[in-house]
């Protein structure tokens, strides 16, 4: 057995883990900010999402996340292109109706500002190392 197949084998508790301290990271925030009901949903849905991810192997979705290959990269960017365009959207439409309402547009407009910049650094980036 290959290296690279042991050692993906190994990180199948990545996600859930990820998962769980995510929650933690959420039930924390919600806790401080003194919402004891929004802390224990929040961890309860990541808890659901880490079990999820480590009981469902049967599904090759979470296969391929917890051992990616060629063909899960090909995935992943189309994914994340798709997604990054929604967010786009949905930042830009949201600048535009708190303008529309007579408001400065925050926090749209920074949100859009990072997005903005990171595509053009990572377009200038990409093509240098290319």
């Amino acid at each position: 057995m290959s290296t690279a197949t042991t050692s993906s084998r190994a990180r199948w508790w990545h996600l859930p883990a990820f998962s769980l301290f995510l929650g933690a990271v959420m039930f924390a925030a919600a806790w401080i900010g003194d919402d004891l009901r929004a802390a224990i949903f929040s961890f309860l849905v990541m808890a659901a999402v880490a079990a999820l991810f480590a009981l469902g192997g049967r599904f090759e979705t979470i296969r391929l996340m917890r051992q990616p290959d060629e063909r899960w990269s090909a995935i992943d960017l189309r994914a994340t292109a798709i997604s990054g365009m929604s967010v786009v959207t949905v930042v830009i439409g949201a600048f535009v109706v708190e303008l529309a309402r007579g408001q400065d547009g925050q926090p749209w407009s920074l949100i859009g500002a990072v997005g903005g910049v990171s595509y053009i650094v990572a377009i200038a980036f990409l093509r240098w190392r290319s």
